[in-house]
């Protein structure tokens, strides 16, 4: 791709996340990454093009390894002239959120990643000039914590998210809490991910987005700017679901457009094909780990209709979802269970300083760091080494965690599906898709303290503020282990 001959005004904002700043061309399926940096804390180019390359080999020797061939896209560093770099930078300040603008686009290096555009179907190049839906979806956590080192029994019942939400909301990030629940989605029961997609739909908060022909159209630009009106949403989906048929308005045009919007979610979310297994990562038995949340709004309704929970039905093992969850529970010992192991590391560099670069903390991510990562043990057997390991695996398991899931979908006519092209089927329409993972940069390894504090936070404001008011109608289900006692009054 010959950057320098394009003009600047090809280039849209695309959006941006704490360290980066991601433009897109108007005509062809590629993004541009840069690198930001508070005012006056510019890195040389050197350090940017270090920083660059550890983004790349850490999708291109590791994420890969979890997830996939086909469903990474770890892109390539690219060198751009100084001058169209300065121009699109001015081009594009003017469409940052005031919340983002606090640090700077680097302008100074030149470097970039050169990036497919997820919004775009990545796979078949003969639909690219029909129209394009995108559904982005970062999932968060899907299991409760196994670990014996939770300290709070809370911790085993309700999920990380769940518990976040009252605390986002006290805070002022949000308005109100979400419904979603991720324990519903990674269930593999299709009735508890239409709910959750459902929930997702009505309060998207940064959790889902929708794009058209690359043009965000449902979800929030930043915090609390989300569109949330359905009816619109409708109109720019009717066309892909109902291309020739006589709904035009109404609400029930608009839930049965809705509904199989979720419909096609949820099926290619559960799809799978052979050519996109991951690498020869052992699993860790998702049976470990509760496969349901207390506070999921699709479990309180359930226990409303007088109805026991469902039991999950399981992810396939070859979708995204399940090797999404599969790194996230790389985190076998829980934040608190970590921070121990952490300052265990910390302790041996401040003797050791030099053995930072030995011990692969800030890279290179390479075959070598892979293998490190394949030990699953969870005896602590009192060695630095250990502790390392599970630092590592821990970071993995926070990227997983914050990761995005891309879904493109095309309209696609009969005659041109076949085995080769993964198709899912609607009432009136049929769609070729593709599937992606984004935002898949390491966590930092200095972030730890901050988890541990934040983990702290979220469980306390929960059981003060939230937990002793919970719906005693709860109890049937959940407390269903703890003695009862009937009291007998005169009458």
């Amino acid at each position: 791709m010959e950057v320098e001959k394009m003009d600047e005004n090809e280039w849209k904002y695309h959006g941006e996340g704490n360290q980066s700043l991601v433009v897109s061309h108007c005509q062809r399926c590629v993004v541009l990454r840069f690198l930001k940096s508070p005012p006056n804390q510019n890195k040389t180019s050197e350090e940017i093009l270090h920083h660059l390359q550890n983004i790349v080999d850490f999708g291109k020797h590791v994420m890969k390894q979890f997830f996939g061939e086909n469903y990474v896209h770890h892109g390539e560093i690219i060198q751009l002239p100084l001058d169209f770099v300065r121009q699109l930078c001015l081009k594009i300040q003017p469409e940052r959120p005031e919340s983002r603008c606090d640090k700077d686009m680097d302008t100074l290096s030149g470097y970039a990643m050169c990036l497919p555009n997820l919004t775009r179907l990545q796979t078949y190049r003969f639909v690219e000039h029909r129209p394009i839906l995108c559904i982005e979806i970062k999932p968060k956590c899907g299991f409760i914590p196994f670990s014996s080192h939770v300290s709070q029994e809370v911790k085993h019942k309700v999920c990380r998210y769940c518990m976040h939400q009252h605390l986002k909301v006290a805070n002022g990030k949000w308005k109100r809490p979400s419904k979603y629940c991720p324990l519903d989605l990674f269930s593999g029961n299709k009735q508890r991910m239409h709910f959750a997609l459902k929930s997702l739909l009505q309060e998207p908060q940064n959790n889902l987005k929708i794009f058209k022909n690359g043009e965000l159209i449902y979800g929030c630009k930043d915090d609390q700017d989300c569109v949330s009106d359905w009816n619109e949403l409708a109109r720019h989906l009717k066309p892909f679901f109902f291309p020739s048929n006589g709904l035009v308005s109404g609400p029930h045009c608009t839930r049965t457009i809705i509904k199989e919007l979720i419909h096609v979610i949820t099926m290619t979310l559960l799809s799978s094909t052979d050519a996109c297994r991951a690498g020869d990562m052992k699993t860790v038995p998702i049976s470990q780990g509760r496969s349901y949340c207390e506070a999921s709004a699709f479990n309180k309704e359930l226990v409303r209709n007088g109805k026991h929970k469902l039991e999950s039905s399981g992810l396939p093992r070859g979708c995204l979802l399940y090797k999404t969850l599969q790194a996230q529970m790389l985190d076998m010992v829980d934040i608190e269970g970590l921070h121990p192991l952490y300052s265990r590391v910390e302790q041996y560099l401040e003797e050791f300083p030099e053995e930072r670069s030995t011990l692969q903390i800030d890279g290179p991510y390479n075959e070598a760091f892979y293998e490190k990562l394949l030990d699953l043990s969870t005896e602590d057997d009192g060695t630095v080494a250990f502790a390392l390991t599970k630092v590592q695996q821990y970071r993995i398991a926070m990227t997983a965690k914050d990761c995005s899931l891309m879904i493109a979908l095309s309209p696609c006519l009969q005659d041109e599906c076949s085995e080769q092209r993964p198709v899912v089927l609607t009432s009136k329409s049929r769609f070729t898709f593709s599937v992606s993972v984004l935002d898949l940069d390491l966590k930092p390894y200095e972030s730890i303290p901050h988890q541990y504090k934040l983990d702290s936070d979220i469980v306390n404001y929960y059981l003060r503020n939230v937990q002793a008011k919970d719906d005693p109608v709860m109890s049937p289900l959940f407390k269903e282990n703890e003695d009862c006692t009937l009291v007998l009054h005169k009458v």
